[in-house]
């Protein structure tokens, strides 16, 4: 099966530097660290147990750089079925002993194998049938299913205590598992394990039943059909045709519907990738399409979407085992390809923008979805202060930096990366959402300046925001009511900033002031200053929070009325407290009332 990237878990500074050197051969891959021993790591974490159980849980591969004892008390309450659990490898400090302890069959031995050929190593490979037969029933070749998981264990001790197999295909001769499994003499054989390689859905009684990525699901759709009712009638098609949906490598369409609603909801249901085609692409098949229809090509240019898809996917030795069906506001067709179908290499995948918070700047103020997305994409788009700060985790990636006060130009670039059928990250500081690019990608899109943009997939991926960051550091101060205004008048006019800064002193809300100065742009923070004085007492705390995360972090707390307007710039946020926040022994704080509620009440 392929792998997706690792995360290597290092306990100790050694580890760490085993995983940094491992982990150029494996793109896309993360170095967690114990907090209090490893110093520079990719995400760092306090409780080993809590963190590994996380990763497990979230079906992350893990190589762990521990001993095995820690491991397997770490992930042992959470074990439950090996058919759908990650690889989980312990890793010596030294690179010596390499043991898959979970997952072998999906990936762990491939990838304590892998490992020990860069660290000269030994693979402890435990699992009977990779040790006797060479082969591992339940880890086919990328894309294969298995239809009969119950007759896996059966099928495996039987081969083990020498029983005769053979293999029953219906696509031809395969390479795997025929080519590597003893071969028997054909009356020995008719007694013994049958493995059966096919499309067809029917059942095999008694078989362990293989669906290799064979087929092509080719759908054409009216604008907004119901994703249900095409996914009923796919599901109903398939069954009337005997043709088996872990047989389907994927399902193809034309690009005008790449933000289909119905085509994306049947991919889902099905598992696989949604792949699209241009119309002339498509148009290239209309001397084999059974159904061809004129309509059609005076609708989109090609004389049937349906079939044209299917056999543009499968490519030119496949053949339609299905021609087109006609449904609720839908048609489809199915073609079979003469060999395995890799869907990343045929037409285009929709493309995809997240729009990626990265936090102040640090590891351990990034969300994991926000890693997740950075991991995930082709292209990494944003200024270049924030793709340093990233570091190894997006080494290898293709990274395309513009300078600060290009923010449109940014969003543009990777909109137009993200329409060519790209997966792309545009990375944000603090919380893209919040002063930040998000709101620009989706005033873009509406503008309408490329309509291309509108068939691009778009998510924004939470992050933790300056002030979130600057009120941990000084203590609670957004205990209560808050609320966040800038300073910026370069797109906010002036008296529209006097206006909502006097209403939030009014209303004495906590106010966290962002982007209060630059070089060139100080009336703003001299008007502020001014009315908070004139509305606040002197003695209201002020948090001054600088360059939070990073080797010259300053987090301090003044007084309203000590508060210096000339130390304060653009790398600055202020948190300006209410007339509730107090400084107290432990911080800044801002009380909710909880200690003034009845015992029994604040208890509940």
């Amino acid at each position: 099966m392929a792998l997706s990237p690792p995360v290597f878990v290092a306990l100790t500074s050694r580890g760490a530097a085993l995983a940094r050197r491992l982990q150029p051969d494996f793109p896309g891959s993360l170095v967690h660290g114990f907090a209090r021993r490893v110093e520079t790591c990719d995400v760092a974490f306090e409780d080993a147990t809590a963190h590994l159980a996380m990763l497990f849980t979230l079906g992350t591969a893990i190589v762990a750089i521990a001993s095995s004892g820690i491991v397997i008390r770490a992930l042992a309450p959470h074990l439950a079925d090996k058919r759908n659990e990650p690889p989980v490898i312990a890793l010596a400090e030294d690179g010596g002993s390499i043991v898959p302890l979970i997952g072998g069959h999906r990936g762990g031995n491939a990838l304590a194998r892998r490992l020990a050929a860069l660290t000269g190593g030994h693979a402890a490979i435990t699992t009977a049938g990779d040790l006797a037969l060479g082969i591992a029933l339940d880890d086919p070749p990328p894309g294969w299913r298995i239809a009969t998981p119950d007759m896996l264990k059966p099928a495996a001790a039987a081969l083990i205590a020498g029983e005769a197999a053979t293999t029953e295909s219906d696509v031809g001769r395969t390479a795997w598992p025929d080519a590597l499994l003893p071969s028997h003499d054909d009356a020995r054989a008719q007694s013994g394990i049958r493995l059966v390689v096919t499309t067809r859905a029917a059942p095999r009684p008694g078989a362990l039943v293989y669906h290799p990525p064979r087929l092509v699901l080719g759908i054409g759709c009216e604008r907004d059909a119901d994703p249900g009712a095409v996914v009923g009638f796919v599901r109903r098609a398939l069954a009337e045709a005997d043709r088996a949906e872990g047989a389907i490598a994927c399902v193809a369409s034309i690009d005008l519907k790449l933000d289909e609603a119905a085509v994306h909801e049947v991919a889902a249901a099905l598992d696989v990738p949604a792949r699209f085609f241009s119309a002339t692409e498509l148009a290239a098949q209309e001397p084999r399409l059974a159904t061809p229809s004129s309509y059609v090509k005076s609708v989109v240019g090609v004389a049937g979407v349906a079939e044209a898809a299917a056999l543009a996917g499968a490519g030119a030795d496949a053949t339609l085992v299905l021609t087109k069906q006609i449904g609720p506001r839908t048609t489809l067709a199915l073609a079979q390809a003469a060999e395995d179908i890799d869907p990343t290499r045929i037409g285009r995948a929709r493309g995809r923008l997240d729009i990626v918070g990265i936090g102040p700047g640090p590891a351990g103020w990034r969300t994991p979805s926000a890693s997740e997305a950075l991991l995930g994409a082709e292209d990494i788009v944003g200024y270049g202060l924030y793709l340093d700060l990233l570091g190894p985790l997006i080494a290898g990636k293709r990274q395309h930096a513009r300078a600060l006060g290009e923010e449109e130009a940014r969003v543009k670039l990777a909109l137009d990366l993200a329409a060519t059928g790209k997966r792309v990250a545009l990375v944000s500081s603090g919380d893209a959402g919040i002063y930040a690019l998000a709101t620009l990608v989706h005033e873009l899109v509406e503008r309408g300046d490329d309509p291309l943009w509108r068939r691009i997939a778009i998510a924004t991926m939470p992050g933790v925001s300056a002030m979130q960051a600057a009120a941990a550091r000084a203590g609670a101060p957004l205990g209560h009511d808050f609320c966040a205004i800038s300073l910026s008048d370069l797109l906010t006019p002036l008296p529209a900033i006097e206006r909502r800064l006097q209403a939030a002193i009014d209303g004495d809300f906590v106010i966290a002031l962002y982007n209060p100065a630059s070089l060139k742009r100080r009336a703003p923070l001299d008007m502020a200053v001014a009315l908070l004085r004139a509305g606040r007492p002197a003695a209201t705390p002020v948090v001054i929070a600088r360059n939070l995360g990073r080797a010259d972090e300053l987090v301090r707390v003044v007084t309203l009325g000590a508060l210096d307007p000339t130390e304060i710039d653009m790398l600055t946020i202020l948190i300006v407290g209410s007339s509730a926040t107090r400084c107290g022994p432990s911080g800044v704080f801002t009380p909710r009332g909880y200690a003034q509620k009845p015992r029994s009440e604040a208890s509940s």
